[in-house]
C-alpha cells in the first residue's frame, strides 16, 4: 500500500513537471511567435513614418498575417498589382474630378449665358457676357462646381478604396501653439513660392508667353464678392482638402508614406492649371501634407489653407491702396522671419517620413505602369501647356 502510494505520488509529480514544462514550451513559443510575427502597421519597419497614419498591410498582402512573414524587398507580382490598383484609384479620380467639373462648369454657364440671353434678346453678346463675369454668376458657378466635385469625389474615391472618411478627423496633439506655428510656416512658404512664380513668370515674358492665366476679374458687385471671398477663403481651401489630402494621400500613402505626401503635392499643384500656382501649390502641399499626417487629420492643413487664402485675396482686393498695402508689407516680412524660424523648429521637431529602400520600390516604380496615373499627369500637363500656349497666340 506506501508502495503503491509512492508510486501515485511520483506519478504526480512527473505529471505536474510535464505540465510545467509544456506551459513554458508554449508561452516559448507564442513568445517566438510574437518576434517573428509581421506588424501589419509597419511591414517595413520604418521608425520615421507615422505609425497613426498607417493601414493594415494585409490590404494588400492577405499573406502578411502568416507567422514569420516578411515583405520581400522586391514586390511580387501580385503585390504589384494590389498597390496599383490604389494608385490607378489615384489617378482615374483626379482625370474624372478634372473632366466632371470643367464639363458641369461649362454646361452651367451655357445655360446661364442661354437663359439671360432669352430674357434679354437686344442686349449685346458682349454686355451678357460682362454681366456674368462681373456679377455673383461665375463666382457662384465656381462655387457650386468645386464644392460638388471636390466633396463628391472625395467621398467617391474612399469608396472605391474601401477607406473609411473618419480617419480624416481623428486629430491628435494638435494644440493652439501647432496652428500658430503652422500658419506662420505656411506665409513663409507662400510667401518664397510667389517669389519663384515671378521668375518663372519673367523667364516665359521674354518669349512671349505668360504663365499668369488666372482670371480673377469676376466678383465685382457686393453680392458677388461676397461669393468670391465665400468660395476663396472656406469652400475652396476646405474642399481641396478634403479631396488632395483626405482621399488622394491617402490613396497614395498605402506602402509608402512619404510617396503619398509628394504624389499628392503634385497632382495638388496641376490641378492649379497654371505655373505659378503649381510652384505654390505643390511646395505648401508637401507642407500640408506632413502636419496632416503628423496629427492624423486633415485639419491641421485646412486651417492654414484658409489663412493663405484669406490673406491672397485680401490683399489682391486692396493692391490699390498704398497705405494698407505698406502696413501689410512690414507684417508680412515680420511673418516672413518668423516663419523661417517657426518651419526650422518644426523639421528639427519632425522629420518627412523617409522611404526604406523596399518602400522605394512600391512608390514611383509602380505608380509609372499605372495608367490612371500616366492618364492623369499627361492630361493636366497637357492643359497647362495648351492655356499657357494661348496666352501668346491671343497676344
Amino acid at each position: 500500500m506506501n508502495e503503491s502510494q509512492g508510486y501515485t505520488a511520483e506519478y504526480a509529480a512527473l505529471s505536474h513537471e510535464i505540465y510545467s514544462l509544456t506551459k513554458q514550451l508554449e508561452e516559448k513559443e507564442k513568445e517566438y511567435r510574437e518576434s517573428t510575427k509581421t506588424d501589419l502597421r509597419d511591414p517595413f519597419r520604418n521608425p520615421t513614418e507615422f505609425r497613426w497614419y498607417r493601414d493594415d498591410y494585409s490590404e494588400i498582402l492577405p499573406w502578411a498575417t502568416m507567422p514569420e512573414f516578411t515583405v520581400p524587398f522586391e514586390p511580387a507580382k501580385v503585390e504589384k498589382s494590389a498597390i496599383r490598383r490604389y494608385y490607378n484609384i489615384g489617378g482615374f479620380m483626379m482625370l474624372i474630378q478634372f473632366f466632371a467639373s470643367s464639363i458641369f462648369a461649362y454646361l452651367l454657364l451655357a445655360l446661364i449665358n442661354l437663359m439671360l440671353t432669352s430674357m434679354n434678346p437686344n442686349a449685346a453678346k458682349g454686355a451678357v457676357s460682362h454681366y456674368m463675369q462681373n456679377g455673383s454668376i461665375m463666382a457662384s458657378i465656381n462655387l457650386i462646381t468645386y464644392l460638388g466635385a471636390n466633396v463628391g469625389f472625395t467621398f467617391l474615391a474612399l469608396k472605391w478604396a474601401k477607406i473609411k472618411p473618419s480617419f480624416m478627423f481623428r486629430t491628435r496633439d494638435y494644440h493652439f501653439y501647432d496652428a500658430v506655428q503652422h500658419c506662420l510656416a505656411g506665409i513663409f512658404i507662400w510667401y518664397t513660392s510667389a517669389i519663384i512664380a515671378g521668375g518663372i513668370d519673367n523667364v516665359f515674358e521674354k518669349y512671349g508667353f505668360s504663365t499668369d492665366v488666372l482670371d480673377m476679374d469676376m466678383g465685382k458687385t457686393g453680392l458677388g464678392f461676397t461669393v468670391l471671398l465665400m468660395y476663396s477663403c472656406i469652400i475652396a481651401p476646405l474642399t481641396e482638402e478634403l479631396f488632395f489630402r483626405g482621399a488622394i494621400m491617402k490613396i497614395f500613402s498605402k506602402s509608402n508614406q512619404r510617396f503619398g505626401i509628394f504624389m499628392s503635392a503634385f497632382f495638388f499643384g496641376l490641378a492649379h492649371g497654371n505655373l505659378p500656382q503649381f510652384v505654390l501649390a505643390f511646395l505648401i502641399g508637401i507642407f500640408f501634407g506632413h502636419i496632416d499626417m503628423k496629427h492624423n487629420s486633415i485639419v491641421p492643413s485646412i486651417v492654414v489653407h484658409i489663412l493663405i487664402n484669406t490673406l491672397a485675396t485680401v490683399l489682391t482686393e486692396l493692391k490699390d491702396n498704398t497705405f494698407v498695402m505698406g502696413i501689410s508689407g512690414m507684417l508680412l516680412i515680420l511673418c516672413y522671419i518668423t516663419g523661417i524660424i517657426m518651419l526650422v523648429i518644426f523639421r528639427k521637431n519632425c522629420k518627412l517620413p523617409v522611404s526604406t529602400p523596399a518602400q522605394s520600390r512600391r512608390g514611383i516604380a509602380i505608380a509609372k505602369t499605372s495608367v490612371g496615373v500616366i492618364l492623369a499627369v499627361v492630361v493636366h500637363i497637357a492643359y497647362t501647356v495648351l492655356v499657357i500656349y494661348q496666352t501668346k497666340t491671343s497676344a
